[in-house]
């Protein structure tokens, strides 16, 4: 049976469901206890599951990271949460040097079994330090698994696979999809989720909807943005699809180089920084494989090479818009 649920609780319930069904499974991090996480994304599991499973920890995240490490090489599934994915450059070592590597380095006889979570997202005011996408750079690192979910469906459906995985894995999720109340409002926040629990597999995209003039290549909120521009293109008579890719590492490039087939036009739309980052690997796989398939250039909607500024308009004009991602539809087009 489907309910609607927001984000934040779907992701909630699929933690709640793997702990129930696995007491391996265990919560460290800052404020996830009593408060519940910053984005209320453990709200309720410290008393469900009390302070040996759900673990406030100190502001210490190479400390917590690091101890999620020995206590996945000794047989536990540890959820390390940290408050917000720029956090991530305090703990890099562990994750790149020692999680990511440890399961190659013994010829797989060391599995890793840790889930990194982490909000990201720009448009909440957060200033430079709160507001990054980092799921590029950590993709770049052979042995991670970088998941961003844009539905309440599949952050339920890819948190439990992350759990569930042998390798680690970096589940990150954005903070404008969560359909909190002290958020700006999201009607996609929200959606139809199972009640009983399911894994949605990683390195799988999706197709949010099905076009035939131009493929529209997003994550995380930005999946919401371009079905917004879709609704906007089809009063124009442009009908554009929509690859929700779900998964950075492994990326599907199937899915991508299907949906080019089907359109034969490409915008990518992203988050992140335009130089070395998700939107240039989608362009190369493009590039090396479908060039030929191809009747316009591609076009990239991303953010330019600069850090979040705190001042609200600023914030907005970097952000990727509905209207670039329109505009960029309309060209490719032509």
């Amino acid at each position: 049976m489907s309910r609607s649920l927001t984000t934040r609780e779907a992701m909630v319930e699929g933690i709640t469901q793997a702990m129930d069904a696995d007491e391996r499974v265990f919560l460290m991090g800052v404020d996830i206890g009593a408060y519940g996480g910053a984005f209320q994304q453990t709200a309720g599991l410290m008393k469900r599951f009390g302070e040996e499973r759900v673990m406030d920890a100190p502001i210490s995240e190479s400390a917590f990271v690091g101890a999620s490490v020995g206590a996945a090489l000794a047989g536990l599934r540890p959820i390390v949460d940290l408050m917000f994915s720029d956090f991530i450059g305090v703990c890099m070592s562990q994750m790149t040097h020692h999680m990511a590597k440890l399961r190659y380095e013994s010829a797989g006889r060391m599995r890793v079994p840790v889930v990194v979570t982490a909000p990201i997202g720009a448009g909440l005011r957060d200033g430079p330090q709160h507001s990054g996408s980092p799921y590029g750079t950590l993709a770049h690192f052979p042995g991670l698994k970088v998941v961003v979910p844009s539905s309440p469906a599949d952050a339920k459906g890819l948190i439990g696979a992350a759990i569930r995985d042998d390798d680690p894995v970096v589940f990150l999720f954005h903070k404008q999809t969560l359909g909190l109340a002290k958020l700006p409002p999201n009607p996609r926040a929200s959606g139809p989720v199972p009640d009983h629990p399911y894994t949605t597999p990683i390195g799988t995209a999706e197709v949010k909807r099905k076009g035939r003039d131009v493929t529209l290549v997003a994550v995380g909120w930005m999946v919401h943005r371009c079905l917004d521009a879709a609704d906007e293109l089809a009063s124009e008579g442009i009908e554009a699809e929509v690859l929700d890719l779900r998964s950075i590492s492994p990326l599907d490039r199937d899915a991508v180089l299907e949906s080019i087939r089907r359109t034969r036009r490409l915008v990518v739309v992203d988050e992140d920084h335009r130089s070395f980052g998700v939107s240039g690997e989608v362009l190369a796989i493009v590039a090396e494989t479908a060039f030929g398939q191809l009747d316009a250039a591609p076009r990239r909607v991303v953010m330019p090479d600069a850090s979040v500024p705190f001042s609200p308009p600023l914030e907005d004009a970097l952000i990727p818009s509905v209207s670039e991602i329109v505009a960029a539809s309309r060209e490719v087009c032509r």
